[in-house]
């Protein structure tokens, strides 16, 4: 039985990693579960799942979350050291690592530093820190498993060798002539481009195959998401930027392909579910039940793919641009995302605006070479700050 820490436990993939563990209570026992302010939320899990730790990061939501679990056998604490300790804990032996944004980094690289099996879905992680994140999972002995839909599908493709070597690999060794990593195109693949200046966060947040938080949501509906997910990509894959193509594929039925120098493409496909990338992972190499119903292909019927168009899309060339400037470039472009986006769901600017706000700050931010995680908190803290003061310059 895997003892289990789900960092985000209140969020989408939090919920989804429950259920796989609904469908498999005999393998998985809940250590820990993790979130920052959602007390209400959070109790309930407590009382459904109780957990033996319940880390709220937000210290005034742990001091009312220990209040109302009071009557439980559950541990409440927080902090930052507390919750390094945690996901190093010898009684953890899986980390779901789902906390969105850069909030997640750090926890995540506790866990691989104790080398635990890291179930990674903050891919703000590898954005951010890529070569020390990749290193450490080498030097430390820990196991990487993308649960990204797009990264699982690619990972499923590969190679077991490509796989053992997850960050190291060598794709024209192993015969793989380019990645092919899909995306939906969101909910405005074909809207008036004229109409996006004027769209609203509600219309932003309806993904039309994903159920999603509204931070991913809005970066789906940008492609920034797209974009970090091909930094991503570049570090998970060892990959080139000519070794990756960003293809649309709206129905999300096809997660992603691997396309092989004989001429063979590999494909994953699967219902818009991110049960199945987590069961994959939780599971790996073995499989187990997701509570996914299979694909019917009879209703599935057609499956169309589109060449990205970058006027619609300026996030996603913003991101690449970025990966081809290097890490401290994506450190910025991320950190500005997540300010920028924040603002446009408060209503404070345009939708529209987020990628101005976002190359304003991949082309003033000082950059010099990150050689540390502080090197990394650093730029991303100047980023924000950069980020913020552009914001006013849009009111």
């Amino acid at each position: 039985m895997q003892s289990l820490v789900i960092l985000g436990a209140t969020g989408s993939i939090g919920a989804s990693t429950l259920s796989v563990v609904e469908h498999n209570p005999e393998q998985y026992k809940i250590y820990a579960l993790v979130a920052n302010t959602n007390v209400d939320k959070m109790v309930a899990l407590c009382e459904q799942y109780q957990p033996t730790i319940a880390h709220m990061v937000d210290k005034a939501a742990a001091t009312a979350l220990a209040q109302q679990v009071a009557h439980l056998p559950v541990e409440v604490t927080s902090g930052a050291d507390e919750l390094e300790a945690l996901v190093m804990s010898d009684a953890v032996d899986t980390v779901m690592a789902a906390i969105v944004g850069a909030a997640g980094m750090q926890p995540t690289l506790a866990a691989v530093k104790a080398g635990k099996r890291v179930l990674l879905a903050n891919k703000e992680a590898l954005v951010m820190s890529g070569r020390l994140f990749i290193d450490a999972v080498a030097q430390f002995g820990a196991t990487l498993l993308p649960v990204d839909s797009e990264h699982n599908a690619i990972y499923q493709c590969l190679s077991t060798e490509a796989q053992q070597h997850l960050g190291k690999c060598d794709l024209a060794a192993a015969g793989i002539s380019k990645i092919l990593l899909t995306g939906s195109g969101g909910p405005f693949l074909t809207a008036d481009i004229h109409s996006l200046p004027d769209v609203s966060p509600a219309q932003a947040i309806k993904h039309p195959n994903w159920s999603m938080g509204p931070k991913i949501s809005v970066d789906s509906a940008t492609m920034m998401n797209k974009g970090l997910e091909y930094i991503e990509a570049r570090w998970l894959f060892n990959a080139s930027a000519e070794q990756i193509q960003v293809v649309i594929h709206p129905q999300s039925v096809i997660h992603s392909m691997v396309q092989y120098c004989d001429g063979s493409v590999l494909a994953q496909l699967g219902n818009p579910d991110m049960r199945t990338p987590i069961a994959h992972c939780m599971a790996y190499p073995t499989r187990i039940r997701s509570g996914v119903e299979p694909l019917d292909f009879f209703k599935v019927g057609q499956l169309s793919f589109f060449e990205p168009d970058f006027n619609r899309f300026p996030c996603l060339a913003l991101a690449m641009e970025a990966s081809r400037r290097g890490q401290e470039a994506t450190t910025v472009v991320n950190a500005a995302n997540e300010i920028a986006v924040a603002a446009f769901l408060a209503g404070k600017i345009r939708y529209t605006d987020i990628v101005r706000v976002n190359e304003y700050c991949l082309n003033n931010v000082p950059q010099s070479p990150l050689d540390s995680i502080t090197d990394i908190l650093a730029l991303d803290e100047m980023s924000r700050r950069y980020a913020t003061e552009r914001l006013q310059g849009l009111n």
